[in-house]
């Protein structure tokens, strides 16, 4: 049955890169995003031979399983058209492409996933990310090594772990099939718009009800205005609902939709190697599949990285607490300058320190008992010396005790 709702695909450059290698499909039954890699030329001809598979999806299926199983079989004949590429052309070797695809049958949605391109479902005002990025990023998130947020900024949150290329002939690709409704808002983007806008702001954009392709073009101006350093592709897909149906013929975006997307530019000279994971010039690869022994090296730096910022907290705090110890002690140090004249039992006694105390700790000691009575006072001496008078210095102290003195002479 062919699906009933509407939707719309989207593709942009970017405002870094200088071509475009992803490919994006949106058509009766069929919706496909595949951002591809490999540099200036391998990228734009991966995700177009991957797209130019799965074309041949975009029909009515008995069954859900069905469905599934073409979409696994498409999946992995995409891979043997990147090896027989090439195969016949080496010097796109290494190129490869992510693949998010939906085939709507009935009230399912049946998906198809490799790589970190990704699926949403936008339902009852919830955005919810439906597949897992293939990522060494987010195995580090799996495993409770690092946050989501913390993997968003992630110096190697571009390393793929699984990818559709020229590697493997049998692709691990995750393909599972959910129930839809009417309502439903389904988005299937390149890491060009999830990598830099979140998810918060995307659910804001989905909730405004717009058509499919309002909506896409929303959400790419949220990512050209974040920079956009990669290619963007959007799909957008609505179950139901009041837009116009589907017009009967597939929308083709990106690198697909022009012959030359399948073509293969020369290459240029001085290509950075994909062991150079540093800040990448605009036509050269944004993912890496990494070789087991590159991986491993990974995981250890990961782990080297985690140790300094152990270190980097421990020696922080253990300065914070130096400089607190150093107040602390330039301040006690600063009352035993001062003095002042107070009762003792029975006689007066000049105390070193001031009045205050931090809780159970005094911040002054008797320093010199002076002999002088208490009981030989005035009573506005003893209330006096009783409620401490304060002192600048212990002469100043030992003035205060003459002073007394005299006054009971005069007396």
């Amino acid at each position: 049955m062919v699906f009933q709702g509407s939707s719309a695909a989207l593709s942009h450059t970017g405002k870094v890169r200088s071509n475009n290698q992803d490919s994006g499909y949106s058509g009766a039954n069929l919706f496909v995003v595949a951002d591809g890699m490999g540099g200036h030329a391998g990228g734009d001809v991966a995700s177009s031979l991957a797209l130019a598979r799965l074309q041949g999806l975009d029909h009515g299926y008995e069954s859900t399983g069905a469905a599934e199983h073409a979409l696994r079989h498409a999946m992995t004949a995409a891979a043997g058209d990147l090896i027989d590429t090439v195969k016949a052309q080496p010097e796109l070797a290494g190129m490869g492409t992510t693949v998010c695809a939906i085939i709507m049958v009935d009230e399912y949605a049946v998906i198809a996933h490799i790589g970190d391109s990704r699926i949403y479902l936008y339902r009852d005002d919830e955005l919810t990310q439906i597949t897992t990025d293939h990522t060494f990023v987010q195995r580090l998130v799996d495993s409770g090594r690092i946050t989501p947020e913390e993997a968003r900024y992630h110096p190697r949150r571009s390393v793929l772990m699984r990818v559709l290329g020229d590697m493997s002939a049998d692709p691990e690709v995750d393909a599972f099939v959910m129930p839809t409704r009417p309502g439903d808002r389904w988005l299937i983007c390149s890491d060009g718009l999830c990598g830099v806008v979140d998810d918060t702001h995307m659910a804001k954009t989905m909730a405004l009800g717009q058509a499919p392709g309002r909506t896409a073009d929303m959400l790419l101006k949220q990512a050209l205005d974040a920079g956009a350093p990669d290619n963007v592709t959007i799909v957008i897909v609505d179950v139901g609902g009041q837009h116009p149906l589907f017009s009967g013929t597939p929308q083709i975006v990106g690198a697909a939709a022009t012959p030359k997307g399948i073509e293969v530019p020369p290459i240029r000279p001085g290509r950075v190697s994909w062991l150079h994971l540093g800040r990448q010039a605009a036509n050269e690869p944004s993912h890496f599949e990494p070789a087991a022994e590159y991986l491993e090296e990974l995981i250890e730096e990961d782990r080297r990285r985690a140790r300094r910022r152990r270190v980097g907290w421990i020696v922080g705090l253990l300065l914070v607490l130096a400089a607190i110890a150093a107040a602390l002690f330039g301040a006690y140090t600063w009352t035993q300058t001062r003095y002042f004249v107070g009762a003792g039992d029975t006689t007066v006694v000049i105390y070193r320190g001031i009045q205050q105390n931090i809780g159970p700790i005094s911040l002054s000691t008797p320093y010199e008992n002076t002999g002088l009575p208490l009981n030989l006072l005035s009573d506005f001496d003893r209330q006096t010396v009783e409620g401490t008078i304060s002192a600048d210095s212990f002469d100043a102290a030992e003035h205060i005790v003459d002073q007394l003195r005299l006054n009971i002479g005069g007396g």
